[in-house]
């Protein structure tokens, strides 16, 4: 089965092509552009590239968040918007996972996450075991420091991976010292490819029903809920 995997939930661009488990095609850029303006035809030169058609695709599957509010959405309707005129089935990744298929080999607890700004981060816990990513704790929009600290106090090592991990890999070091374990960057930049292989073991579901995992409301949704609040109180 031929698979498109699509992943704009940050700053990472990634299209991937799969045949069942294989990379046969893919293209990743890692800079503050327009998501909206560069997928669709990035996907249209990797699927010409690799001598395919649109629909000579199996499946379609797309990194639905957590992360960048725009970002998530624009992959996301794309994805649901190619898989609904394909008639073909749909699969929804979390962002975190597959950034934690870097740590693929590490024996250890991984700590994906991205930064949600004002200190806090989109993260949760995952593991390898059995050759299978399991999550050992749920994701969650949480402070970093809060985050630091329940790590510490599991006594063991924890890999971290992430694109923002310079903004927090002082704190840190100072919070877990020698158990953190901070790879060179690329292996904080998630791969599409790995989207595809997660997908391959996930239902699928209609495409009108899949729904972007956010964790948390986009700031001018949360305003405006906030604004409405404080007017039925004061009525």
């Amino acid at each position: 089965m031929n698979i498109l995997a699509i992943d704009t939930s940050n700053q990472v661009l990634g299209v991937s092509l799969l045949k069942d488990d294989q990379i046969i095609g893919e293209m990743t850029t890692n800079l503050s552009k327009n998501h909206s303006v560069r997928l669709m035809p990035a996907i249209e030169k990797l699927i010409k590239e690799v001598s395919l058609k649109p629909e000579d695709l199996g499946k379609i599957v797309v990194a639905k968040g957590p992360g960048s509010y725009t970002g998530v959405r624009i992959g996301v309707s794309t994805a649901k918007t190619m898989a609904w005129a394909l008639n073909i089935p749909i699969v929804g990744v979390s962002s975190l996972e597959v950034l934690s298929y870097q740590g693929r080999f590490f024996d250890g607890v991984i700590c994906p996450f991205f930064d949600a700004r004002r200190g806090l981060v989109f993260t949760g816990l995952y593991q390898w075991k059995n050759n299978q990513l399991e999550l050992v704790s749920e994701e969650k929009n949480l402070l970093m420091e809060n985050v630091l600290h329940t790590l510490q106090e599991q006594k063991t090592d924890v890999l971290f991976l992430s694109p923002d991990i310079a903004v927090y890999k002082e704190m840190i070091k100072q919070t877990l010292g020698e158990r953190a374990i901070i790879p060179e960057g690329p292996y904080h930049i998630p791969q599409a490819g790995h989207l595809g292989l997660a997908g391959l073991t996930k239902n699928s579901e209609p495409a009108h029903t899949l729904t972007p995992n956010y964790l948390r409301l986009a700031e001018a949704e949360a305003n405006w809920l906030k604004a409405q609040k404080e007017n039925e109180n004061h009525g």
